[in-house]
């Protein structure tokens, strides 16, 4: 089955500028998202804004031979709607490029439980904490819904808020695949961020396994340290934009 997985970008971030632009091995972090997506069989669609700091954006998609679609700019529901829309999709997957080492099989897993009935596909507890393995799947019906319930200039960064709001919504938190899941910090918002992700493509590589990744830290218990007290910070910056 094909999995839609909407690739969602932008160039402009506050903590670390550009950072999907930045280099990371033989491409950038959007580039390599890109082929991570097409190394593990799922259908990539790069999801930016109209912005024209997003050209680059298109211009990578382009050049990676995948589709791209550039929609509002700050409503990002609606983004993914017209994107829905506009390329006959019914179902899809989020991929954050924030997320350099998401887990393909995770993905998968996530996007087939939606076919039990459920609108929305919550990431594993670890994965939202940080562990950044695997993003929401959706139906483009509850996409459409919560749309309905709020206007086009609203910023609906943190979509799952909204998706919560639509009268009925069936949800789930995708289970965890491990027992014991490791404690690590694999997104990308601050340079820490940044050394750690480079530190662990340089050792396993761009298109590793996610059990692969996972087996590094648990060989060195301490690797982690390198960005996890930023975790907090994060966290918090997560609440503050749900509580605007």
């Amino acid at each position: 089955m094909v999995v839609p997985s909407f690739i969602t970008v932008r160039t402009l971030s506050s903590r670390l500028p550009k950072k999907c632009l930045l280099p990371f091995g033989d491409g950038n972090i959007l580039e390599h998202v890109i082929r991570r997506s097409k190394h593990y069989g799922l259908y990539p669609i790069v999801c930016t804004t109209v912005d024209q700091s997003d050209d680059i954006i298109s211009d990578i998609a382009q050049k990676e031979n995948v589709k791209c679609f550039r929609g509002n700019p700050i409503n990002k529901l609606k983004r993914w709607l017209d994107c829905c829309v506009s390329f006959n999709i019914h179902r899809f997957h989020t991929i954050d490029a924030d997320d350099p080492f998401f887990d393909g099989d995770q993905v998968k897993q996530s996007f087939f439980l939606l076919e039990e009935g459920y609108d929305m596909i919550c990431p594993t507890v670890s994965s939202s904490a940080g562990g950044a393995s695997v993003g929401y799947s959706l139906t483009t019906n509850v996409v459409s819904r919560a749309c309905k319930l709020f206007g086009e200039g609203e910023d609906t960064e943190m979509m799952w808020y909204y998706i919560e709001k639509v009268e009925g919504v069936r949800t789930i938190i995708l289970p965890e695949n491990s027992s014991n899941p490791i404690r690590v910090r694999l997104t990308l918002d601050y340079q820490e961020d940044y050394w750690l992700l480079q530190t662990v493509q340089r050792i396993v590589g761009n298109l590793a396994h996610r059990k692969d990744v996972e087996e590094l830290f648990r060989r060195n218990p301490d690797l982690h340290k390198v960005n996890w007290f930023r975790n907090d910070e994060w966290k918090q910056a997560q609440l503050a934009k749900k509580r605007t």
